[in-house]
């Protein structure tokens, strides 16, 4: 097993009703702002919930952080933030909202153009303002990570960055919210949530049992739960554990004393930058075709991963092979296309395009290790058309 920290201080309060406890999470006397997307909080009575529960504080709104959250809209919060001298964040949303206000959070004390955050993927260790969380769509678990993604509009660039400052303090988790999501919302939960257990997991044999394990567990329970929640949200059973699976994918414990790949995402920011495919959508692309291409290096542990969840037999070839098959499978069970000519007509130059960037950015070589070329996305990228 590598050596490794495992840091996470976010209070994590989970289940129904919690938002009841808001007044006592927040500081007192703390001037807030409230940040949240598209106004769906309006629709759903999380807005109204939210606010009767901080009768007392000084809250200022912001609303329109968009689905993969642009930096010019951020920088716009900022702005508020600076100007009306906020200090306290609450993000409610999902995970586009939460890494909006992780960026906003680390913007509004940096010495320097906010835009190196992105670009130059600096980590944010102090200064930051601090924010709590009420999360209404499951997925990215970001409500319990110090990671988050931005997209700037004007270079059609989507970047990530993180760091220690940008834990939230608090993170509410109410299953019973994802009851009025669309279809769309909670398939593409499951997906995210799935592909960053695989980004951690699939990628060679090694001596991490207890992650693998637990790994395997969140795999098996999104499978089992995944399409039951899709049509049954109001189902408690099921809410739960898709929600709490979904942070557990990504909260940190699966990834330490084991390596990770993380090329999957890298490639399908590219997508959601360039076409606006929706992040998990990206992921169900790309994952299949990675595994293909990189499949020599990946064999050990797609053999691994078939027989266990999938409970597949033959020769450690033949297992790995139709592992993938039945991640393509699962994939079209959660309503994804797999393929990128099922969502744009203009995706032949897309390979150069992203081959392109990645050397502009000296990108050289990406995954476990660093095997993942610039002509291996290319061929990676080709597959997916």
């Amino acid at each position: 097993m590598l050596n490794f920290e495992l840091y996470n201080p976010t209070n994590l309060i989970f289940g129904k009703g919690q938002i009841e406890k808001l007044s006592t999470l927040v500081p007192q006397g703390a001037k807030i702002l409230l940040a949240y997307g598209g106004g769906s909080i309006f629709k759903n009575g999380i807005h109204e919930q939210v606010i009767n529960n901080l009768k007392g504080f000084d809250i200022v709104e912001f609303g329109g952080i968009e689905p993969n959250p642009h930096f010019e809209t951020l920088m716009k919060a900022v702005e508020v933030i600076k100007a009306k001298k906020i200090d306290f964040i609450l993000a409610v949303g999902g995970g586009s909202v939460i890494d909006g206000v992780k960026f906003i959070s680390a913007a509004v004390n940096f010495d320097g153009n906010p835009i190196d955050i992105l670009q130059k993927r600096i980590l944010i260790k102090e200064n930051a303002v601090p924010f709590g969380t009420v999360l209404t769509l499951p997925a990215t678990g970001s409500e319990m990570n110090s990671g988050s993604v931005v997209t700037i509009a004007s270079t059609q660039e989507k970047l990530a960055f993180g760091g220690s400052a940008l834990f939230p303090k608090f993170s509410i988790c109410d299953p019973t919210v994802i009851t009025s999501l669309p279809k769309r919302q909670l398939q593409n939960g499951v997906v995210d949530a799935y592909t960053h257990v695989m980004e951690q997991y699939l990628t060679y044999p090694h001596e991490g049992f207890l992650q693998d394990r637990i790994a395997e567990g969140i795999l098996q329970t999104l499978i089992e739960v995944g399409p039951k929640v899709v049509e049954n949200p109001a189902d408690y059973a099921l809410a739960s554990n898709f929600m709490w699976s979904c942070t557990m994918a990504l909260n940190g414990l699966i990834q330490k004393g084991v390596p990770q790949d993380w090329a999957t995402h890298m490639i399908g920011h590219e997508l959601t930058a360039l076409y606006g495919i929706d992040h998990a959508r990206t992921l169900a692309i790309i994952g299949p075709s990675l595994y293909e291409v990189m499949f020599d290096t990946k064999k050990g542990k797609l053999a691994q991963y078939g027989r266990r969840i999938f409970n597949l037999t033959g020769s450690d070839h033949e297992v790995a092979k139709e592992a993938i098959n039945k991640t393509v499978e699962f994939f079209h069970t959660m309503g994804m296309d797999t393929k990128l000519s099922q969502y744009t007509n203009d995706y032949q130059e897309t390979a150069d395009f992203i081959v392109k960037r990645f050397d502009e950015r000296n990108w050289k070589g990406l995954g476990e290790n660093q095997l993942v070329t610039l002509d291996k996305v290319k061929s990676i990228v080709e597959l997916s058309y």
